[in-house]
């Protein structure tokens, strides 16, 4: 097991840093201190042959190129204060109203203007055992940042262990109540790029996902997924689903588990690769992305082709529009309380 670290190039005037994970294993994670940004992970596929299976870049530049601010598909990210959608970026907290930006339509998306992506994090600490080798990243979100209310004070731990678990586990504080829900924004394909996603095969542990209105944000109605396109409770080609949803999935599965109690939610697998990836949280749901919307002329340096339907997204968080939602778990944080979530993504390849 071993962490490095190296210069990434600067924002705003501050140095970003890329630190280099790797274990026992042949895997190996970048990740960057600009928006706390997974960048690349590279794995062994079933037959030894190493490739990156994530969307990224190389270089700091990529982030900045005029195709990805067009088309903003948010590679890799930590996403906040607040992940997905809030309707008409408007929320009510102990009855005072809030409006938020509306950077998506009428509604609020992913922090806003500059969300917790757009920032250059500070290094709290590396540390490297035998077992595993960790980075954790600190962020103060001022009060009125993005106009949410309250000091937030936000780390995430970034772990990865010679179990090929990418363990990240999320802690914030406030002092004046706030929604709150954090996530990470990586997009997979464990093909390596090498095709679409659509053979990929998903187990989903959810009966239900949240309906979204016209404006494509959830205000509360839910639907069964029995006997549907969206239903993945047992393991199913996604591209199945395709048939009768052309433009894949942008849906929030919510899970059973709503207690905070880590659980396996997801399990990918893919035939050609032989890759396999597990997803375990503590969170309340998940939504579950296709890249509809992403940029089939965005690529890696090395020629790794992104795009529509390319890769998918596993985006553990609190329901989308959560604090206009009665009964959504764990949407606002209180002065007093502790931010506390954990998700797992769990890579194997034999």
């Amino acid at each position: 097991m071993q962490i490095s670290q190296s210069p990434f190039g600067e924002f705003d005037g501050q140095p970003v840093e890329l630190f280099t994970l790797e274990n026992d294993n042949g895997m190996v994670v970048k990740i960057t201190t600009y928006g706390g940004t997974v960048t690349s992970i590279m794995t062994p596929d079933k037959d030894g042959n190493v490739s990156d299976i994530v969307c990224g870049f190389d270089t700091l530049e990529g982030y900045f190129a005029d195709e990805y601010k067009a088309n903003s598909p948010y590679f890799g990210c930590i996403v906040g204060r607040y992940a997905a959608r809030i309707k008409d970026g408007q929320f009510t907290v102990d009855g005072q109203q809030h409006q938020v930006a509306t950077n998506d339509g009428p509604n609020h998306l992913h922090g806003g203007l500059r969300g917790f992506d757009k920032r250059v994090w500070s290094v709290a600490g590396t540390s490297e055992d035998e077992d595993s080798v960790s980075l954790s990243l600190t962020l103060k979100s001022e009060d009125g940042d993005e106009s949410f209310p309250g000091n937030l004070n936000v780390t995430v731990h970034y772990q990865l262990t010679n179990d090929n678990e990418l363990r990240i586990k999320y802690e914030a504080e406030t002092d004046k109540a706030s929604p709150v829900s954090l996530t990470n924004h990586t997009y997979f394909n464990l093909n390596g790029f090498s095709d679409k996603i659509l053979d990929h095969v998903l187990q989903l542990g959810s009966d239900r996902y949240l309906v979204p209105d016209e404006t494509n944000v959830p205000v509360g109605e839910e639907a069964a997924v029995e006997g549907t396109a969206t239903d993945f409770t047992q393991p199913k080609r996604i591209g199945d689903a395709f048939t009768e949803l052309p433009l894949g999935f942008e849906h929030f599965y919510a899970f059973d588990h709503s207690d905070g109690k880590l659980a396996k939610v997801a399990e990918v697998s893919e035939p050609t690769s032989g890759r396999k990836l597990e997803v375990m949280t503590t969170e309340p749901g998940t939504l579950f992305y296709t890249g509809r919307y992403t940029s089939d002329n965005l690529q890696r340096e090395s020629g790794a082709k992104f795009g529509q339907f390319r890769a998918f997204c596993i985006e553990t968080s609190k329901y989308p529009n959560g604090p206009n939602i009665e009964g959504a778990p764990r949407s606002v944080l209180r002065p007093g309380e502790k931010y506390n979530e954990t998700t797992i993504y769990k890579i194997s390849w034999a």
